[in-house]
């Protein structure tokens, strides 16, 4: 099996628990749709109160993977490009981001604004050791689309989105410091 072919088949579980320095995720969208946080947000939206129940939704899956990765001295961080004010969406994730402050991660807003200057790929992406990119697409609408992720070892791609995160990360602010607009 050629290394694009491993590099797809694995999990991203799999993937994560090769990392050994650092995994870096960058958001891009106001709006996402993703089927495991329907529920939660829809009850969000109705009260006002984000869930912060770690036994809920896609969390039970998510923070081992991220406490194990942090235990073995990966570093986490995950930056969120944001339009302000921001989408009901937005107000919801960030609610809700104790919860990957929990796990381990450390997390940024920054302000869309401020990134006008900031060369970013087409697609929010996870970045692995610098070297593993996992972009992700989505619909118009938010949701996975049929080809949700594309993985690479391309450096070139590599290089890209570890240069935007970067510029982001530094611009960004601290998730504690962060006050969402609503419209």
């Amino acid at each position: 099996m050629r290394r694009n072919e491993l590099l797809n088949s694995a999990t991203f579980a799999d993937l994560l628990a090769d990392t050994h320095r650092s995994a870096v995720h960058l958001e891009m969208r106001d709006v996402y749709a993703v089927g495991d946080e329907a529920d939660d947000f829809e009850t969000f939206l109705r009260t006002g109160t984000p869930n912060l129940n770690p036994g809920r939704s896609f969390w039970p899956q998510w923070m081992p993977l991220v406490k194990d990765a942090v235990a073995r001295g990966v570093v986490m961080r995950r930056a969120r490009i944001v339009s302000e004010p921001v989408t009901d969406y937005i107000r919801y994730e960030h609610a809700i981001t104790p919860l990957n402050l929990q796990a381990g991660e450390d997390v940024r807003w920054l302000p869309r604004r401020h990134a006008s200057d900031i060369p970013l790929p087409g697609n929010d992406f996870w970045l692995l050791d610098g070297r593993v990119v996992q972009f992700h697409h989505f619909t118009g609408t938010g949701d996975w689309a049929a080809d949700g992720k594309e993985r690479t070892d391309d450096p070139a791609a590599a290089a890209l989105c570890a240069a935007a995160f970067e510029a982001v990360w530094e611009r960004g602010i601290p998730h504690e410091k962060y006050t969402v607009q609503a419209p």
